[in-house]
Formats: structure tokens, sequence, C-alpha cells
């Protein structure tokens, strides 16, 4: 039953339109749409305007990514066709203390909600607000037992939520944080926010130091618990396996696009019909390729002479990925931007032919000077039906920040295609990969090119060893590489990944360093274009 109203079963999700009778006028609660996104700012804005010292209104891009990457967390409530409730919520994975102090920034990625985890076991409240004109009329009370509702439907644990200290600064003098919370769970002082929580069935757990910003609190929230009382215990099911395969590319002389086209559909044919690959990795660069069957020429005009090819190269990777049904992580690709600019782009075509680009982010000095290559701006976390992967191009794997970012908004595969010349260049690129898969606690998917293009500047010589790497723990191989191949013969590597043991690794691993990390001493900052789940 719904505080407040007079319906009596609760919605199904996703939620479809509910009309709710109520007193004032009748209420419509339902999933928002990008056009509510202004009307959810401007009443975020109405509920915590600027002089109360709180963070900022959420962004269009912070509500864009909640629609994203979590619909049925996200819930508003309309009057007359106007939005005058709110609910926002994530899925989180606590690890092995669920009760365990966090910050409103790192529980929501800094607003993003990129950290949402559908395998996780708790419903994270986010944010609730209400049309001041519209309070003490009963609509918390409907966005709470929604919120409730979906946790049920879900079949989740709890739900977790900070709850600021509304008016602890009028009483910091008299009271510890704590005693404030027992003076008013006692009813001695009134604070609205904790004790409208605690009318909803909510306890609280503990206080939180440092959890959000807000002088009214002192920066102190409660951390309140509801448990489901209907949750059951999911029955071990198959561990979540999938199928990778990294393709060692040889260079080699071609004569026409057609030649090149050949050698890479028999690699995707044979890692789709013969070995059932979810995945198939390309190297970087590997379309340079082409550049041997063109009349020999200096290596800026060559490389945009290889751009000029992007729908030829697209058209081709497309139509392997959909005559196979798999994910096709095509290497990567000169691409020519709006500006005359160029980038190196890694493109991952999925089943129905669709593509996503992932630009370099890091160049190395000798793209710079030999091809005239720029860096780009966008990290992309790309959700698949049975993982969800991240790409980094070569050098972007060589600096921790990047995978970093990937892994914090949940990415459990990363796939890194390189171009090396020597032993030392692929040494880099393969250590850091090792490195990225123990920091982050991810699998990394790494492939090079091997061979010789003579006749092609800057690609004459190149030392690839195609290798998978794991985190080091008792859930992996001894040494944390999962597979390697031989080094410097044309091969493919083919090898299956669990993405449950991922799981159990951070949740009782050895050491657990996603959850050991020191968020209150370092604190990434990402300033990327675009940052969007996939």
């Amino acid at each position: 039953m719904w505080k407040g109203s007079s319906i009596a079963t609760y919605p199904y999700f996703p939620l479809k339109p509910q009309h709710i009778p109520h007193p004032a006028g009748d209420l419509i609660a339902r999933h928002p749409k990008i056009d509510d996104i202004p009307a959810m700012i401007e009443l975020h804005r109405s509920c915590f305007p600027p002089s109360m010292g709180t963070d900022e209104a959420w962004g269009e891009d912070q509500l864009l990514s909640h629609l994203k990457v979590f619909e049925e967390g996200q819930i508003v409530i309309e009057r007359d066709g106007r939005i005058i409730g709110v609910s926002s919520s994530l899925i989180v994975t606590m690890g092995r203390d669920p009760l365990r102090h966090h910050t409103y920034y790192g529980i929501t990625d800094d607003g993003y909600f990129y950290n949402h985890d559908p395998k996780g076991d708790t419903l994270y409240g986010a944010e609730i607000y209400v049309d001041p004109n519209c309070r003490r009329q009963g609509i918390g009370a409907i966005l709470y037992q929604i919120r409730r509702d979906l946790c049920k439907h879900l079949n989740l644990r709890r739900i977790l939520a900070g709850g600021r200290l509304w008016a602890y600064e009028q009483y910091a003098s008299q009271y510890t944080p704590e005693e404030y919370v027992h003076a008013v769970q006692d009813g001695i002082i009134r604070d609205p926010v904790m004790g409208f929580q605690l009318s909803e069935g909510f306890v609280v757990r503990d206080v939180m130091a440092n959890y959000i910003r807000d002088p009214r609190s002192r920066n102190y929230a409660t951390l309140i618990e509801w448990l489901n009382p209907h949750y059951r215990q999911p029955p071990e099911g198959e561990d979540r396996k999938v199928r990778v395969a990294c393709v060692q590319y040889s260079m080699r002389k071609v004569d026409h696009f057609d030649e090149f086209a050949a050698q890479v559909r028999y690699f995707v044919e044979t890692a789709g019909e013969d070995y059932g690959a979810d995945y198939v990795l390309f190297p970087e660069f590997f379309s340079v390729q082409l550049l041997s069957a063109m009349e020999p020429t200096g290596s800026r005009e060559g490389i945009r002479r290889l751009a000029e090819l992007t729908p030829k190269f697209r058209d081709l990777m497309s139509t392997l990925a959909r005559e196979q049904g798999l994910h096709l992580i095509a290497g990567s690709h000169p691409v020519l931007q709006e500006d005359g600019s160029l980038q190196n782009e890694a493109m991952l075509f999925r089943p129905d032919g669709s593509f996503v680009s992932q630009p370099k982010l890091h160049i190395t000095p000798s793209e710079k000077t030999w091809w005239g290559i720029t860096g780009g701006r966008s990290l992309l976390v790309i959700q698949t039906p049975k993982a969800k992967i991240g790409i980094l191009i070569c050098y972007d794997v060589e600096f921790p920040e990047a995978a970093r970012y990937l892994a914090e908004q949940g990415v459990e595969i990363l796939f890194v295609p390189y171009c090396t010349d020597n032993r030392q260049g692929y040494l880099r690129v393969s250590i850091c990969a090792a490195a990225r898969a123990i920091e982050n606690q991810i699998y990394v998917v790494t492939t090079g090119v091997v061979g010789n293009l003579p006749d092609v500047p800057a690609m004459d010589i190149h030392y690839g060893r195609a290798a998978v790497f794991t985190p080091s723990d008792f859930e992996f191989a001894r040494d944390g590489i999962q597979a390697e191949a031989d080094p410097n013969v044309e091969t493919m590597l083919v090898t299956d990944l669990d993405i449950t043991d991922l799981y159990r690794s951070r949740e009782a691993g050895s050491v657990t360093p996603l959850m050991d990390r020191r968020r209150d001493l370092f604190e990434l900052r990402v300033n990327l274009q675009s940052g969007d789940a996939l």
C-alpha cells in the first residue's frame, strides 16, 4: 500500500505510468524522459538552493547518465503535467562490509552512476527531492515506497542511503554527531530528514563524516538501511564465461583491398565458426598494411590516404561482425575529423553491425612526428550482453588513470590493441597491461602486429606477443597470465574468461585493491568530453 494514496498494488518494472489518486490532485509516477531533464534540474535547484551551501544541482550530463545506466532506478512524480518529485538510485556492490563508510561522491561516481553494478545486492538511494510547495502531501512517501518495491522486484538484499544531519549545525556545540542522532531518535530534537527516514522503516546503522559538502550538517550523514524482508539468496548458477580471440596479425605486402579483406575474414570466421568466440581483437594500426598496395609516398600523405578508406574499412568489419554474430574490436585505424585532424580510433562492431569508436588519448612521439596524429578526449564504457568492456589503445595502457577510470565505471574486460616495433616497446605495453589487471581486478586482453612492411614509412618492423592478463590471486593462473601466444608468428590466441572469478576476487581475494583504495587520500578527477556507457 502506498502511503498517502489509495493504490493497493505496487508497480511492475520497468515502470509504466501509474495513476495515483491523491486528495490534492491525481499523480502520475513514471520513469523520466530526456525531455524532463531541464525540469528535474530546476526542481533540484529549488529544493537545494545555493544559499544552503550544499553541492551543486544535478547537471544535464549526470541525469542523462542516470537514464543510460539504470533507467529503472529513476522515478518522477507528476501532477498536471508538472514534475513535483524525483527519486534517483543505483545498484552497488558493498563487498564484505556492506555498512562500510563512504562518501556521496564515491558511491555515486561523482553523480554519474557509472559504478552502477547490475550484479550488486544493494539499491543505493542517491537522492529524493520534492517541490517545496508540495511537501507534507505524501509525495516523498510514495517515492520511498516505489524504491522499496523496486528493491523487492529486483530481489536485492537491502536499500542503503546517506541522510544528511539536517539541523546539526545548530546543535554542534551541544552534541557530537552520534549524540545528535540519538537525540533525534528519542524525540528531543526534530530533524525533518532523519525523522522522515525513520518513519519509512529505515534504521540508522552509523554516522559518516565527510559524506557530503554541506555546512548545515557539518558534512555528516547517517548511514541508513532498509532490509528487504522478501529477499531470497539466488541459487548458485553457472559461472559467467566469455571467449576471447586475439589475432596476432602479420604485416606483409598486399596488392589490393580485397587481399587484405580475405586475411581479415579468415581470422574472424575462424574465431566465430570454429572457436565460438564472443569477442575478437585485432592489433593497433593493422590496417596500415593497405599502404603496401599503394604507390610509395611520405608518411603524412600516406596516412591520410589510408584514412580515405575508412568507409570501406567500416563496411568490411561491420559485415564480418554481423555474419559471425560477435563483437569485433577492429584494432585501430586513422580517421579524419571534421576539423581536418587525424585520430587513431579503435572501432568496436556489434553483432548487429553497428559500431562505436574509441580514440587513442595519449599519442606517442613517433605518431606525432611521422603521421601528425592528435589525441582524443573521450573514454567509452561499452555494455555488451556478456560483459562490460573498455578499450585502451597501446600507449594509453601505460597511463594508470585511464584504466582506473574505466574500472570504476564497472569495466570487466579491457581490450588493448597495440603496435610496437621492438621488444622494449612490447614489454612496456605488456607489463603495464599486467599492472592494470592487478590494480583494477579486471581482465586485460592484448594483441599486436608482427611481420614487416619494408616500403611503408614508420611501419617497417614489429614485435608482438598476444596475451591475456588477470589479477594475481588464487582464482587465476599463478603468474597472472591467462594465456600467451608464441612471439612474432602469425597466430590467434583463444581463451575463456570467467567474469564471476573477478567478483569472487574483489570480495574475498588475498588482497582487494578496489575495496582498499584510500579514497580519502586520492581522488581521480576526470575532464573528458564524453564518458557515456553505451
